[in-house]
C-alpha cells in the first residue's frame, strides 16, 4: 500500500433509498432499498472526493430477510428467526449470493455486483465486503453455490454435540426453544435437534440478546472440553477457503472478516496465506476486541488491519463523553506500538452510536479533534461510516432498532443526510449550510491524510511529557504531537475544550535528534486553514498554536525553509 488506506463503509440497502416517508418496521413493498445500481459513477466521484481509497460495500452478500424472493428460486426465510424485517446482513444464508433486496433485477444479482466493483475501480477506488466466518443464518441454504460444493451442514452428524468433520455444533436430542416467540402452526420455526447459537450460546435457550438468529460454525473447537482438533484440516475450513476464493475471483479487493476473533487463530494462519498465493493483492482486516490478540493476529494470523475500538475509539469517547484526560491518548499509541501501522481507526460503524448522536457528542461539529487524532496518530487505515461525513445523528426510531443513536442495520430504511447528499448529485440543493460546512471539513482532512506523506509514511512523536505542566496547555483537555517524514514535519494540536486556547507548545531535544529535524525560523501553514505564519521551530522556544473550541490546528513545516533564529 503506496498511501494511507480511507475507507468509506456503506450499506447498499440504505445508501441509495430515497424513500422519504418510510414508516417504522415497514416492509420493503412500504419502505424501498437501495440497489447496487444506483451507487453511480457520480456517486463514486463524490465518495472518491473524501480522500477515500477503499469502499466498504457492507452487507452485500444474501442474509436472512422477511422479503419473499421464491418466486426467484430463493427459500422463503421464517420471521421469527430473523432480527427486524430487513434482517441482520451478518445474519448469512447463501454465501455464494449477492443479496436480492439490493438488485434491481433479482436473476441478474451476481452481475449487478460484478458491474459495481468494475465501477469502483474505475473511479479509483478498491472494493473490500464483508466475510462473516463464525456464523451463519439460522436458515443457510446455497441455491446459489458452484457445482461439486456441498451446503454447510449436509454430512453432519447431528447426533453428536461436536464432531471433527461436523460444520455445526448440535445440541443433541433438544429441540430448539429460545425465549422468544417461534410462532405458531404452518408459520412456526422449527428446528431438531438445536444447533449452537453464534455468540457461543451452546444451549438450546438463547436469549433475545443473544445472537438467536445465527447458527455457530465449528472449526475445530470442542467447547465442551476446550480439546482442539484442527488435524487432518476440518471440513469446514475448506469450505470457507473456497467462499473467499469465489469472491476474490469476482475482482474485489479485501475482506472486512466480522468477529475474527471467535474464530481460532490456527484457521486464519492456514486461510490467509492460500488466497494470498493465488490473490496477493487482497487485504484481510480483523473485527476484534481484545488488545491481547492484536499481535498475535497480525504476526500469526496474517492479518493486515484490525480495529482498534477497544483501545483508541474507547478512549476517545471517553474523552469526549465521560470527561476522561486527553492525556489518556498516549496510553493508546504505546499499547500498539510496533504495530500502529496496522490498526484501523474509525468514529463511526454500522455498530456504534454516530458522533453526533445524543448518545455521543451530541453535535457533529465537534468532530475534529477526535477525528484528527483517529486519522492522524499513525499510517493506518481511517475509515467512516456513510452520513457520518454529513453529520448525520440517527434520531430515528426504525422498527426492530429503536431510538438508540445508531443506524439501523435490521430495518428498510433511508437516512436523511445522504438523501439531501444524493439529491445535490442530481442537480438539487437540499443540503444545509451546515452540512455542506461539515464535509467539507472531512473532506480536508482525509484528504490531508491521504496526500501528506508526514501521515501516510511518516514517524510520530508525542509531545505531552514535556507540557504536563505547561500553564497553556490543559492535559485534560488538548493532545498535541508530530509526525514526521523526510523533509517536512506536521505540528498537531487538537482541542476537546468549550473554549479556545493560545498554547506555547514545547518540543524537547529528544524530538529534533530522533526525527532528525532542524531548528529555527520558518514559515509554517496550517493545512486546515491554509493560513501561513512565521514559527519557532525550536527547543528553546515554543512554538505557538492558536486552536478553537472542539478544534485542531495541523502546522506543516517544511525543513528547507527553516533560518536559524536570531
Amino acid at each position: 500500500m503506496n498511501t494511507k488506506p480511507i475507507i468509506y463503509q456503506l450499506i447498499p440497502r440504505l445508501f441509495t433509498n430515497m424513500n422519504d416517508n418510510c414508516v417504522p418496521n415497514g416492509t420493503m413493498a412500504q419502505n424501498g432499498s437501495g440497489k447496487l445500481n444506483d451507487i453511480t459513477p457520480a456517486v463514486l466521484k463524490g465518495i472518491k472526493e473524501l480522500g477515500t481509497t477503499h469502499v466498504w460495500y457492507t452487507g452485500v452478500i444474501e442474509h436472512a430477510h422477511a422479503t419473499d424472493y421464491t418466486r426467484y428460486g430463493i427459500p422463503r426465510h421464517n420471521p421469527h428467526v430473523i432480527k427486524g424485517l430487513a434482517g441482520s446482513p451478518y445474519a448469512i444464508t447463501d454465501y455464494y449470493d449477492i443479496d436480492p433486496d439490493i438488485a434491481v433485477n433479482v436473476p441478474k444479482r451476481i452481475e449487478e455486483f460484478e458491474d459495481l466493483v468494475t465501477r469502483t475501480h474505475d473511479a479509483g477506488m478498491k472494493v473490500i465486503i464483508d466475510f462473516v466466518p463464525n456464523h451463519v443464518g439460522r436458515q443457510y441454504h446455497s441455491d446459489a453455490k458452484p457445482a461439486g460444493i456441498k451446503d454447510l451442514g449436509a454430512d453432519d452428524d447431528n447426533t453428536l454435540y461436536f464432531g471433527h468433520n461436523n460444520n455445526f455444533y448440535y445440541i443433541p436430542r433438544q429441540l430448539f426453544a429460545p425465549n422468544i416467540d417461534l410462532g405458531s402452526g404452518k408459520d412456526a420455526y422449527s428446528e431438531f435437534p438445536a444447533k449452537a447459537t453464534g455468540n457461543d450460546c451452546f444451549t438450546a435457550f438463547p436469549g433475545p440478546y443473544d445472537w438467536y438468529e445465527t447458527v455457530k460454525l465449528n472449526y475445530g473447537i470442542d467447547y465442551g472440553d476446550g480439546s482442539r482438533h484442527f488435524f487432518p484440516i476440518p471440513d469446514t475450513w475448506f469450505k470457507m477457503l473456497h467462499i473467499l476464493r469465489y469472491w476474490a475471483a469476482k475482482g474485489i479487493d479485501g475482506f472486512r472478516c466480522d468477529m475474527a476473533h471467535m474464530v481460532p487463530l490456527e484457521f486464519w494462519k492456514w486461510a490467509i496465506p492460500n488466497v494470498k498465493e493465488r490473490f496477493p493483492h487482497i487485504i484481510f482486516i480483523a473485527e476484534i476486541y481484545d488488545v491481547g490478540l492484536y499481535r498475535s493476529f497480525i504476526h500469526e494470523g496474517g492479518f493486515d488491519y484490525l480495529y482498534d475500538k477497544v483501545n483508541l475509539y474507547d478512549t476517545l469517547r471517553a474523552v469526549q463523553c465521560h470527561n476522561h484526560s486527553a492525556a489518556t491518548i498516549t496510553n493508546c499509541w504505546q499499547t500498539v506500538e510496533g504495530i500502529s501501522d496496522h490498526m484501523l481507526n474509525f468514529l463511526e460503524n454500522h455498530d456504534e452510536q454516530r458522533f453526533g448522536s445524543r448518545q455521543y457528542a451530541g453535535d457533529p461539529a465537534k468532530v475534529a479533534p477526535s477525528l484528527i487524532v483517529s486519522s492522524m496518530i499513525s499510517t493506518g487505515p481511517m475509515m467512516i461510516y456513510a452520513g457520518q461525513e454529513l453529520g448525520e445523528q440517527a434520531t430515528d426510531a426504525e422498527g426492530y432498532s429503536g431510538r438508540d443513536g445508531r443506524t439501523t442495520i435490521f430495518d428498510y430504511w433511508s437516512i436523511p443526510t445522504l438523501r439531501r447528499w444524493l439529491c445535490d448529485i442530481e442537480g438539487c440543493t437540499h443540503l444545509t449550510a451546515r452540512e455542506k460546512w461539515l464535509r467539507d471539513r472531512y473532506k480536508t482532512i482525509l484528504n490531508i491524510c491521504r496526500d501528506e506523506k508526514a501521515i501516510t509514511a511518516g514517524r510520530f512523536f508525542d509531545l505531552m511529557y514535556v507540557n504536563y505542566e505547561n500553564p497553556s496547555l490543559n492535559p485534560h483537555k488538548q493532545y498535541v504531537f508530530m509526525r514526521s517524514y523526510a523533509t517536512e514535519t506536521l505540528v498537531i494540536a487538537v482541542n476537546f475544550d468549550s473554549v479556545s486556547c493560545d498554547l506555547s507548545i514545547n518540543i524537547p531535544q529528544h524530538a529534533f535528534e530522533v526525527l532528525n529535524l532542524p531548528q529555527g525560523e520558518a514559515i509554517a501553514t496550517d493545512l486546515l486553514t491554509g493560513d501561513k505564519m512565521r514559527k519557532s521551530f525550536s527547543q528553546d522556544k515554543p512554538f505557538e498554536a492558536f486552536v478553537a473550541p472542539f478544534d485542531a490546528a495541523v502546522w506543516k513545516i517544511k525543513h528547507g525553509n527553516i533560518a536559524p533564529a536570531d
